[in-house]
Order: structure tokens, then C-alpha cells, then sequence
């Protein structure tokens, strides 16, 4: 049985990944750090597979819990071939970079970039040895190409240096059967994080080109075709599923 970890995946967008998973009966293991009552939810939902899901409390900001998180995912299901890392902190409050605190820039580096170089350390190892392994990791339009984004600038900073993480270590690692991709997601709103694409079909939205709201299963569905075994050929992409729109520009 495959085995995925997923930071964040009792809601939002890392929730729908989860839920995908399952239902291709992986294993998984998924990382939480407040939302008690979404792991439950969670728990509840998929209660004829609790053999196949662990929930672990952790914070992606800080390596001894990254440590604890893969040492656990490995001792109860003896394996790890995805790591999908959903989760990454982000200030909602447009600003300038010269209105950030330092400890702003900080989370933003720290949880969106450096966390990613943890989580490797500690699960590239152990797909070397299964000589397989499918990493994602989260980006935004344009992350490919380290864009302006104007009011975004240190998580922009942070995502664009992930970008050239994820090529630079696909490039390292395809010779151990390891891909690493990042997945761009567009405007996806809070009632469509969850949603599937099916909810998405009959509702008309004109500020999204392709005409329907973007959803969590538009990105857990492109996620799930990278983690292919049959898609090692595709490594080092930054794959962007936003219907189109422009999400950089919209302040300028």
C-alpha cells in the first residue's frame, strides 16, 4: 500500500487532497497544528479506514516537529512514497515590504521555504531506498518565474525560492525515482476549497476565464496525476491550474 504524507490535510485545499487519497486507498498521514475539531470532522468522515489515516500535531515552522511528524508517518506504515506540502502560512493583510516585522518576514521564509528544505531532509532518505517517491509543493502564478507581486512581497520571495528549490532537487534526485513538482493554485475561494469539480460545473463565474469557480479537486486531481507512477517523466515542472486568470496583476 502507497503511503502519502500531507502537511495541513484536515481542511482547505489539503483536505481535498487527503479525501483523493483515500478514496485511491492510500495510507495517509496528515499534519495539523490547531484545528482539533477539523481532525475530527476529518476522522469521522473516513471512520471505516482508521487503519489507513494518522492525524499528527505539528507546526511545519519548526524542524523537531517536522522530525516527530516523518519519524511517525515511517514507523506506522512503513513507508513514504508522496510528501505533499500543503501547508504554508500567509499574511491576508495586503503590504508593502516596508510595513512588515521582521517576524513576519520571518514566518513567511520560514514556513513557506524553509520548511520544505525539513521536510526533505527527513523523507528524501527514505524514498532513496524504496528508489521511489513523489513530492509537491504549493506555488502561486507566475512562481516559475519569480514575478512582482506587489503587497505579497514576502511570500512571493519565499514561493519563487521554493520554485528553484523544487528544480534544482528534481534535477538531484531523479536518478533515486524521485519526482518533485509544484502545483500553482488560481482564486480558489473559502466555499470551493473543499469542493469537487462537479460542484464547480453548473455555477458561472465571469472573473475566471474558463468560466467556473476553481476548486480543491481541480488541484488535488492535478496532484494525484503527478504522483503517478507512470508520471516520472514529469520533474522540476511548476504546473499553474487557474482557469486563466491573472492573479499578480490585479493592484496594478
Amino acid at each position: 500500500m502507497r503511503h502519502a504524507l500531507v502537511t495541513a490535510g484536515s481542511k482547505g485545499l489539503g483536505r481535498k487532497v487527503t479525501d483523493m487519497l483515500l478514496e485511491k486507498g492510500y495510507s495517509v498521514t496528515i499534519s495539523y497544528r490547531n484545528d482539533k475539531k477539523a481532525v475530527e470532522k476529518l476522522k469521522a468522515d473516513w471512520a471505516g479506514a482508521e487503519e489507513r489515516l494518522q492525524c499528527i500535531n505539528a507546526d511545519i515552522t519548526k524542524p523537531a516537529d517536522i522530525k516527530q511528524l516523518v519519524q511517525k508517518a515511517k514507523e506506522q506504515f512503513g513507508r513514504i512514497d508522496l510528501l505533499i506540502n500543503n501547508a504554508g502560512p500567509y499574511i491576508f493583510e495586503p503590504k508593502k515590504l516596508m510595513d512588515y516585522e521582521p517576524e513576519e518576514w520571518h514566518e513567511m521564509i520560514e514556513g513557506n521555504l524553509s520548511s520544505m528544505f525539513y521536510l526533505l531532509k527527513e523523507t528524501v532518505p527514505i524514498m532513496r531506498e524504496q528508489h521511489y517517491g513523489r513530492v509537491i509543493a504549493y506555488g502561486f502564478q507566475g512562481a516559475g518565474q519569480a514575478p512582482a507581486w506587489p503587497y505579497r512581497s514576502a511570500y512571493a520571495a519565499a514561493k519563487s525560492g521554493l520554485s528553484s528549490l523544487v528544480k534544482t532537487t528534481a534535477v538531484e534526485e531523479a536518478e533515486n525515482g524521485i519526482t518533485i513538482n509544484m502545483v500553482c493554485p488560481g482564486v480558489i475561494t473559502s466555499e470551493y476549497k473543499e469542493a469537487g469539480i462537479e460542484d464547480a460545473r453548473p455555477v458561472k463565474d465571469n472573473s475566471i476565464p474558463v468560466g467556473r469557480p476553481s476548486t480543491g479537486g481541480d488541484i488535488a486531481r492535478t496532484i494525484l496525476f503527478l504522483c503517478e507512477e507512470d508520471s516520472d517523466m514529469i520533474t522540476g515542472t511548476v504546473m499553474e491550474v487557474t482557469g486563466g486568470v491573472d492573479v499578480l496583476h490585479k493592484r496594478r
